[in-house]
């Protein structure tokens, strides 16, 4: 464990995960001065007021290692000194230097609107973040092509929606989000839909007079519905916003034993024209190990049938950094996927998350958490270009594996725009169901948040209450 003692609680999580980013296998906690134990095999960083400035003292269990002094109120040039530090204690650089934020491209779309040429932005956040130059030019060249995907998507009066369908056929040992096994009895899928369809009709008068942009239904698995589950939403959502009239309406499908004709049926007759069949891996010895109940030609079988139904834009997901995999299952995986063609690849790294059953098991099981994780990404970015796909968007994780990302690919006009805009905060989000968080965007980029309750009996029971949060969100005048 890495305890981190302070006597300032400013900007803690930055240097929490700056140290986590370095320290991957360890706990890392931080107290108040005097609050530790003893017996640290890593160093204990102390931060003590000295004037203006701010002291952090480096200890390990043998005495003082080090000391530097920073500004008291500068956030960007504390995290320079704790990566230094910490870079130079392990002998170790990470790609995206000292950066902390799960949104690296905004800060390149920001220089790029400012006037900034691609050297001068190379400058600047090698200076600011020290991030490394392959990283900084991913950045530019997403950005680039998130400004232009935006045009006419920004400002007042545009939005999107976003629908969160909380149930899978069983649940993933890596998953942290909320979702709930699906069994025999569905009579909670049905309470949970009654819900849903009155928050969707409330907030659609809320938002009277205002079309969304694009629409996505995510969770958990939309498709864990049944088909005449399925058809009540779409057919719900369909009459409360006017959804045939968006131009991008996704479907996250994702697990392909959950995919049927009659409901890749029902999506496309509702207007759906973006699906994603996600395999995660196509190595089934993983497929069992992280309980994905199902095989690796179901994945194949799901995405002919999508085909076969009309679909022209079928995203698939993989994960890098999946236990017990190294870069030749990447390699496979990779190779398995470029044979079907799909229409985009979103590259998402491992992030250990503390409400995921993975993170105990890899500590039961002695497992290496970052196995190559960087060479896996190139791997998947290699074999994304190789079928005509440009990266489109990219975000970050805490704990991901290897301090790397997540990153988004995709051939001209299959662009998920969604993604884009929940994840450069540049409009307004409706989002609606168990564990949805709504957000307003301003002129000046400042956003308010409306979450609803994680949980499915909580969300069922508190529903009218979410709703009138929403209310005072959009129409805080109402």
């Amino acid at each position: 464990m890495i305890l981190i003692e302070t006597d300032n609680q400013k900007n803690t999580d930055d240097i929490h995960a700056l140290t986590k980013a370095f320290f991957p296998r360890e706990e890392v906690r931080i107290t108040q001065c005097g609050d530790s134990g003893n017996g640290m095999s890593h160093p204990v960083i102390k931060p003590t007021n000295s004037g203006k400035s701010r002291k952090l003292v480096y200890k390990s269990d043998v005495g003082a290692m080090f000391e530097v002094d920073i500004p008291e109120d500068d956030r960007d040039e504390l995290k320079r000194v704790v990566y230094n530090a910490l870079s130079l204690y392990t002998g170790r650089t990470l790609p995206w230097g000292a950066l902390t934020g799960i949104r690296p491209t905004r800060l390149a779309r920001k220089r790029i609107e400012a006037g900034m040429n691609e050297n001068e932005i190379l400058a600047d956040m090698k200076r600011c973040y020290f991030t490394s130059d392959e990283k900084i030019l991913l950045s530019i060249e997403i950005a680039k092509r998130e400004i232009s995907l935006m045009q006419g998507m920004r400002g007042e009066g545009h939005y999107s929606l976003y629908v969160d369908i909380p149930f899978c056929p069983t649940r993933c040992l890596y998953c942290s989000f909320t979702s709930n096994a699906v069994g025999k009895d569905r009579s909670r899928v049905k309470a949970y839909l009654d819900a849903l369809e009155k928050e969707i009709r409330a907030c659609a008068g809320i938002m009277d007079g205002r079309l969304p942009d694009t629409v996505y239904v995510g969770g958990g698995t939309p498709t864990a519905l049944l088909a005449d589950e399925l058809e009540r939403l779409m057919r719900t959502l369909e009459y409360s916003f006017n959804i045939q009239k968006v131009g991008e309406i996704t479907v996250e499908a994702g697990r392909p034993d959950s995919i049927t004709a009659e409901k890749l049926s029902v999506l496309k007759a509702s207007g759906v024209n973006r699906i994603s069949v996600n395999p995660q891996t196509m190595n089934q010895k993983t497929l069992d190990l992280i309980g994905r109940r199902h095989t690796v030609e179901q994945v194949g079988e799901a995405y002919y049938l999508a085909r076969e139904a009309g679909f022209d834009n079928i995203n698939m997901d993989i994960i890098l950094g999946l236990p017990g995999e190294d870069i030749e299952d990447v390699v496979r995986t990779v190779d398995r996927l470029s044979r079907l063609d799909p229409d985009s690849l979103t590259v998402h790294t491992l992030a250990l998350k503390r409400a995921s059953a993975m993170k105990d098991w890899i500590g039961r099981e002695g497992m290496v958490e970052d196995n190559g994780t960087d060479q896996m990404m190139s791997a998947a970015g290699r074999g994304a270009l190789s079928l005509g796909m440009h990266p489109y968007y990219l975000y970050r994780q805490k704990n991901m594996t290897g301090n790397l990302e997540n990153t988004g690919y995709a051939k001209d006009g299959k662009y998920g725009l969604y993604n884009i805009l929940i994840n450069e905060e540049v409009q307004d989000i409706l989002a609606l169901g168990a564990g949805a968080i709504s957000k307003t965007v301003d002129a000046g980029g400042n956003t308010r948040r409306s979450a609803n309750f994680k949980e499915v009996n909580d969300y069922m029971d508190h529903v009218d209450q979410m709703i009138d949060r929403k209310r005072k969100l959009f129409d805080p005048g109402a």
